[in-house]
């Protein structure tokens, strides 16, 4: 860590700026230099022991390089559970705070920065701050004031913007009235200071778990069951409710032919539960699957770890499959990450759909259906149709804009979607999110680039 100090207060002096670098494991470019020093967080990878508070809650302190799905393992073996899980389990767990991940779970759980207690941080003028949960909220005015170890006074305004009425969002810096300052860091894609310790939540974990594959013949169907399943006083919650299109369900079955013919959509879906409680939640289950014609015969119903495993498998195969399909292709995806308010959630659907049919494209839309947040993939079979699907993108980040949405709910910005953000902010929010940027790091020392599109750095001051 105190080298890690050094080398920053040191950089203005040597005119050294730094890329912090995770695994790799991003898609929105993050951890791509643009003519920097990067600093790899690889070796930072020491993880504690659970600490109970009591028998339903306990943390964990980890360092930034430690893979996420080490920490998951390791807790799990003692008993207890980490609730966020983003697709890739070999991310660094230090990403995973500065980028707010989030994944299938996040329906029940919400984002990473729901389960950060505390983090330790490296500013960018080399200065340790060590800042726990609850130790300084913005106040009336919006001020975050707080003292550094060195005696310097801080005092900065809170980022002046509305956020996006979505139950997902990763784009900008986090911001609402009365916030805790730890959320300003989390999802600030390391622009702001550099994330090398956490301590994390931990919740029991789960005694048993019924997860399974439900199938429908027609769309309107799938979505009532999706309403259903989001009811509250159902009697079930599910902690994950996972959409896959027709044409997803297509590509699947090249390597699961037990997927049906004719099934127009399938939802994946888990759910915790207890020995004595399971039977009970399945008629619960069965009952709505029945109230919304669903195909019951051909689901797919996982009640031990082995046939969990599987069905795992099989949600996580899809982007294998389509990634194979498209090196044949020699061409790149278009992928969405929006997502809007519920109530919109129909209207962006369409849009997606019809666009693409009307353009002939072959797409699949799949993902976080319970959270109005599905990615939409166009998969180009030459150079014309991905500039065409390229056009189509940005008019669907002006179609998710114009319903309330955001345009990343759980990717980040990195440094492919800055532009984009300008749309979603306008020249003022862009200019507030500079402000914060230059008051921390005024020397823009780290991860230019990321988030803010440069022009605004170089005119806005502090």
């Amino acid at each position: 860590m105190d080298e890690l100090s050094a080398l920053l207060k040191s950089a203005r002096n040597e005119q050294r700026q730094f890329t912090i670098a995770g695994n790799g494991t991003g898609t929105t470019g993050g951890r791509i230099p643009l003519g920097e020093y990067v600093i790899s967080m690889q070796k930072f990878d020491q993880i504690g022991e659970p600490v109970l508070f009591s028998d339903k809650r306990a943390s964990i302190t980890v360092q930034a390089g430690v893979l996420l799905e080490t920490l998951q393992k390791k807790v799990e073996h003692s008993g207890w559970f980490y609730p966020p899980d983003p697709t890739e389990k070999l991310c660094f767990t230090g990403s995973t705070i500065a980028n707010n991940s989030s994944g299938a779970r996040s329906f029940k759980y919400g984002p990473t920065r729901n389960h950060v207690a505390r983090i330790l941080l490296v500013l960018p003028d080399g200065e340790q701050l060590n800042l726990s949960r609850g130790v300084c909220r913005a106040d009336k005015e919006g001020l975050f004031r707080f003292t550094l170890p060195s005696g310097k006074e801080m005092s900065f305004k809170r980022p002046e913007y509305s956020m996006p009425k979505t139950s997902k969002h990763n784009a900008g810096y986090f911001s609402e009235e009365g916030m805790d300052l730890v959320d300003l860091f989390i999802g600030s894609e390391g622009t702001l200071a550099i994330i090398a310790e956490a301590d994390l939540l931990l919740t029991p974990l789960p005694r048993s778990i019924i997860s399974c594959l439900v199938y429908f013949k027609a769309i309107e169907e799938l979505f009532l069951f999706v309403s259903l399943l989001k009811e509250k006083g159902n009697g079930i919650s599910p902690r994950a409710i996972e959409f896959f299109d027709g044409h997803s369900l297509e590509f699947l079955a090249a390597k699961y032919p037990e997927v049906p013919v004719g099934s127009e959509g399938a939802i994946f879906l888990e759910l915790e539960t207890t020995p004595d409680r399971e039977e009970s939640d399945l008629d619960i289950l069965f009952s709505l699957m029945e109230r919304c014609n669903a195909m019951t015969d051909e689901s797919w119903m996982a009640l031990d770890h082995h046939e969990q495993e599987r069905l795992r498998e099989f949600r996580h195969a899809l982007p294998l499959i389509v990634n194979d399909w498209l090196s044949r292709q020699h061409e790149s995806k278009i992928s969405t990450d929006m997502a809007v308010p519920e109530h919109a959630f129909g209207e962006l659907f369409d849009f997606y759909r019809s666009s693409c049919e009307e353009q002939g494209f072959v797409y699949i839309i799949f993902g976080h259906i319970g959270d109005s947040h599905l990615h939409l993939n166009i998969l180009p079979r030459n150079r014309e149709e991905f500039l065409k699907a390229k056009a189509l993108y940005r008019r669907f980040v002006s179609k998710a804009l114009e319903l309330g949405g955001t345009l990343s709910a759980e990717h980040g910005i990195g440094k492919l979607k800055a532009e984009y953000l300008v749309g979603m902010y306008h020249e003022h929010g862009i200019r507030e999110m500079a402000r914060v940027k230059k008051y921390l790091d005024p020397f823009l020392l780290l991860n230019r680039g990321n988030l803010i599109p440069a022009a605004y750095l170089e005119t806005e001051t502090h």
